[in-house]
């Protein structure tokens, strides 16, 4: 699923692209698969003009004027392309939005069809599920509320947060790249960790994801940025998705284990359960 570098990366794409275009109309590709996907009259939306362009935590927000908001979560495999009004119609591509000008068109593919949009007040995103019991932003959050949290919780680390009402976006790539840099075993509890350790983690996230942004995210399964263009960060794992291969501080083997129903990849030797 993409996390916060993939989504902030989309989003960055779709302002450059389709901010301040006015809706000419929206094509339905597959009726049946929309009544499953969508939320809302999207036929409402022609004529509207995406007026701003946001994420919280792993969901795009995208606001038209009229005071509405398409809620957008592309879930596994959920993408936007840009591309050429008269470019083919894929058999994944299951919403296409026609603009007044210019020469393109906006189209959302999700070959898994996990995805799904929203149209919605932009009054009552505050108070719709899904967005209200979202914790912290990683890049905003205060070094002193980060650390509460982690005082309130009691809990391994890893599941703590993958949790997105702990904190709003992170998924287990930068997890677990996180806890690596940060020399952490996931199954660490919460509690543990000295306030100079939590510092130190808050400041490997952060740069962590600013760091994945700029590469525009992480390619490794079919992640592509507006463009089509795949992420580069891929290039700079140290232990996501490298189980077997050798530490590339200690030299010993990376492992993967299940932690909290979810996969984590760490080193034994560098991360070190106490």
């Amino acid at each position: 699923m993409p996390e916060l570098p993939e989504v902030e990366t989309v989003v960055r794409g779709l302002r450059r692209t389709i901010l301040n275009q006015t809706i000419a109309s929206v094509y339905i590709n597959s009726p049946q698969i929309a009544r499953a996907y969508f939320e809302g009259d999207l036929g409402a939306m022609k004529g509207r003009k995406f007026i701003d362009i946001r994420r919280r935590g792993k969901n795009i927000l995208i606001d038209l004027d009229g005071g509405q908001t398409l809620w957008v979560h592309l879930k596994m495999t959920g993408h936007f392309y840009y591309l050429p009004k008269d470019a083919p119609i894929d058999k994944h591509d299951h919403l296409i939005f026609y603009f007044k000008k210019g020469k393109h068109s906006l189209h959302f593919n999700d070959y898994r069809r996990f995805g799904y949009m929203r149209l919605v007040p932009t009054s009552d995103l505050p108070h719709r599920r899904g967005l209200k019991e979202l914790g912290p932003e990683p890049l905003e959050v205060k070094l002193p509320e980060f650390i509460n949290l982690f005082r309130r919780a009691k809990r391994m680390i890893k599941p703590a947060l993958l949790d997105q009402t702990f904190l709003a976006g992170l998924g287990n790539i930068y997890t677990d790249e996180a806890l690596y840099l940060a020399k952490i075993h996931p199954r660490r509890l919460t509690g543990t960790l000295s306030d100079k350790k939590l510092a130190e983690l808050h400041r490997i996230i952060q740069a962590l994801l600013k760091k994945a942004i700029s590469k525009t995210g992480t390619s490794v399964d079919t992640f592509a940025g507006v463009d089509g263009k795949p992420g580069g960060f891929q290039k700079y794992l140290k232990v996501y998705g490298r189980e077997g291969e050798k530490c590339r501080t200690c030299g010993g083997a990376i492992r993967r284990e299940k932690i909290g129903s979810r996969s984590s990849h760490f080193c034994p030797h560098c991360q070190r359960l106490r």
